[in-house]
């Protein structure tokens, strides 16, 4: 199968062809003709599948080819995404699919100057991706009209419609036209959230390109139970034993992650971070630094789970398991991708045993164990499986015994119990 035969018009086709795009995935060949016949869609297809040229090349080829003048502050298609690193990569690849297209584009997000983007409206805009709050920012200031908006895109959906984006969702859905497309693309849809995109959506084609909420089979996925002070030396190990040339990690705080990057640097290991206390400028140098190979390492917050995307990315490692269960196929999605391979390895402490188990129950597998000798735990991490069920419960190391006696008597037991009180 071709491009040109999905409905694309030569133009696009040609653009593809430069970039090397020879045969579209499946979750390409599935939507990009649906999207093309105006239908709504909800898509879920694993990370490093192409879901953005999906949606970007026909709602390009749409506006296109409609012939209708987009208005000034107005917008005719809308793409929202949950963080400012998914914007900017979303937009770069809308304005590669788009060259030599008559359309203008823009990003808009927090954390950088409003007026820009405001001035940017004020010529009317084809094709917009923009972070919920920021978007609501600018339509409260009256620097953007929606009256032409003729196609809205969630992408990285499932994250869009949970508690942390529904009210800015509602918001926007609620100045929105009613008569309009709507798309919601995701690696990820939990029941609930599948159950509250149905009321969005008009008889909407649904495509499942992969089994739901899984990872692809390129990525090598390893847990090492270790304890919970011991999990930046276990990753220091691993980074000397493995000799990855670059990786991407996470880390569950703020504060973690620039005591780690604190810890990398004084080793002599080039690192950057991102999080949400960081400048905006700052995060996208870190990412472009990491991109480039100028730095080893980019240590991150869940910010960083969506929205890089990394050739040949060869290693994620989860120094703290997240507190999602879909974040995690999110986070290890940055390895693995366009049929790469990569490995996601995880460093899982006793506290996380549930956090475990709902990824083992998310991604019906079992997550391969490998304990790293030096490293055992004190504290067990319990045995789970695919079903998400704690199999055995942890057994309490023993203590030594102290004195010089083994004979059997109240004094060790008295001993120790003391020691327990203190």
């Amino acid at each position: 199968m071709s491009f040109a035969s999905l409905g694309l018009i030569d133009q696009i086709v040609r653009t593809l062809a430069s970039l090397d795009y020879q045969s579209p995935t499946p979750v390409q060949s599935q939507a990009i003709p649906a999207v093309l016949a105006g239908r709504d869609v909800m898509a879920a297809a694993q990370t490093g599948t192409g879901k953005t040229a999906s949606f970007a090349l026909p709602l390009l080829q749409r506006l296109s080819m409609d012939g209708m003048q987009v208005n000034s502050n107005a917008v005719r298609a809308l793409v929202l995404v949950p963080t400012r690193e998914l914007a900017e990569q979303v937009h770069q690849s809308v304005r590669t699919y788009g060259e030599g297209l008559p359309l203008r584009t823009m990003v808009a997000y927090g954390g950088v100057s409003i007026n820009p983007q405001m001035m940017r409206l004020r010529k009317g805009v084809d094709l917009m991706v923009a972070t919920p709050g920021r978007l609501l920012d600018l339509a409260r200031q009256n620097a953007v009209r929606f009256n032409q908006v003729q196609a809205l895109v969630l992408d990285e959906a499932d994250r869009m419609l949970d508690l942390g984006f529904a009210r800015d969702i509602d918001q926007l859905i609620g100045l929105l036209p009613k008569r309009r497309q709507t798309l919601l693309f995701s690696a990820t849809f939990s029941e609930p959230i599948r159950a509250l995109a149905t009321t969005m959506l008009r008889d909407p084609v649904s495509i499942e390109a992969s089994p739901r909420n899984t990872t692809a089979k390129a990525i090598r996925q390893w847990i090492v139970p270790v304890d919970k002070k011991r999990k930046p030396e276990l990753f220091l190990h691993l980074l000397k034993r493995h000799a990855w040339p670059q990786a991407l990690v996470f880390v569950k705080t703020r504060k973690g992650v620039d005591q780690l990057v604190e810890l990398l640097e004084a080793k002599g290991i080039a690192a950057d971070s991102i999080h949400g206390d960081k400048p905006q400028p700052a995060r996208l140098r870190a990412l472009e630094r990491f991109k480039a190979g100028e730095v080893r390492l980019l240590v991150a917050t869940d910010v960083a789970a969506r929205g890089i995307d990394i050739d040949e990315l060869p290693a994620v490692v989860n120094v703290d398991l997240p507190i999602v269960a879909e974040d995690y196929v999110h986070r290890s999605g940055r390895t693995g991708r366009a049929g790469a391979s990569g490995e996601a390895v995880s460093l899982v402490c006793a506290d996380e045993v549930q956090q475990l188990a709902a990824i083992e129950q998310l991604t019906r597998q079992s997550l391969e164990r490998r304990e790293e000798p030096g490293f055992q735990p004190d504290h067990r991490v319990p045995e789970t499986n695919a079903s998400g069920q704690i199999v055995k419960k942890p057994k309490k190391p023993k203590k030594p015994k102290h004195g010089a006696s083994s004979a059997k008597g109240d004094a060790p037991v008295v001993q120790e119990d003391v020691r327990f009180r203190r």
